[in-house]
């Protein structure tokens, strides 16, 4: 499986934390950061998996901590002016393979998670949600069935938060490459990637399926408050 990690972004919501250093670069446990703890767990429970970590700001930093587990580094040197559909673009080679997994690197999941979704081969492409964990201004989804309808963040109407996690086979790998591929030929970098699946959905009528992870111990660090919450994840081993 390919595992592609996205931490090129400045965490400006983390400001003033963030100002001089990279978020996925704090400490949750001891000796162990937010990207060391992400590419520990894929390690040990997908050895044999390549990780690809996309870097921008301080990509130097970020790429020295996550040397010793052998990933590959890509750079987005326009982290400053782009959003995460410009850091897949440049990792858009990694997406021509079967068992893709797309991930931000500021996400703590607790273990169990590695084990049922994270590090598991699918055969159908899908993202995973938290139906419990919701509100307005998230990124979130609106489902029918066990298919996603819409994603984004002003979203009147919603089932769950999208936890910042993509899986996807091969077919649809590569149909998101296409897609991201058009969509920054006519200068839509400043998106998020997940906003190609969504125009994938309503151009194609792809199917992205969803699971929902209600109950999990999970969090994307955009604040102080989610860092304890981090840590508090971390520590529950």
């Amino acid at each position: 499986m390919t595992y592609i990690i996205l931490v090129a972004g400045k965490g400006t919501r983390l400001h003033p934390l963030t100002l001089h250093y990279p978020k996925s670069l704090y400490q949750v446990a001891k000796d162990e950061t937010i990207l060391q703890r992400m590419v520990s767990r894929i390690r040990k429970y997908d050895p044999k998996g390549e990780i690809v970590v996309v870097v921008g700001f301080m990509g130097d930093s970020i790429a020295k901590e996550v040397e010793p587990f052998g990933v590959k580094v890509v750079w987005n040197p326009f982290f400053n002016v782009t959003n995460s559909i410009a850091s897949l673009w440049f990792a858009r080679d990694f997406l021509n393979r079967d068992n893709v997994v797309i991930i931000d690197g500021d996400i703590i999941l607790e273990d169990s998670l590695y084990t049922k979704f994270v590090c598991v081969p699918t055969k159908i492409p899908y993202v995973l949600l938290d139906s419990t964990d919701a509100d307005a201004g998230d990124y979130n989804a609106q489902v029918s069935g066990d298919k996603v309808l819409v994603m984004g963040k002003n979203l009147s109407h919603y089932y769950g938060e999208y936890c910042c996690l993509v899986k996807l086979d091969a077919a649809s790998s590569q149909m998101l490459r296409t897609e991201i591929e058009d969509m920054v030929s006519v200068g839509m970098y400043d998106q998020y990637f997940e906003d190609a699946l969504v125009q994938m959905i309503f151009k194609y009528d792809f199917s992205l399926f969803f699971k929902d992870i209600k109950g999990s111990n999970w969090t994307e660090v955009d604040c102080t408050d989610d860092l304890l919450k981090a840590k508090q994840i971390a520590e529950d081993k």
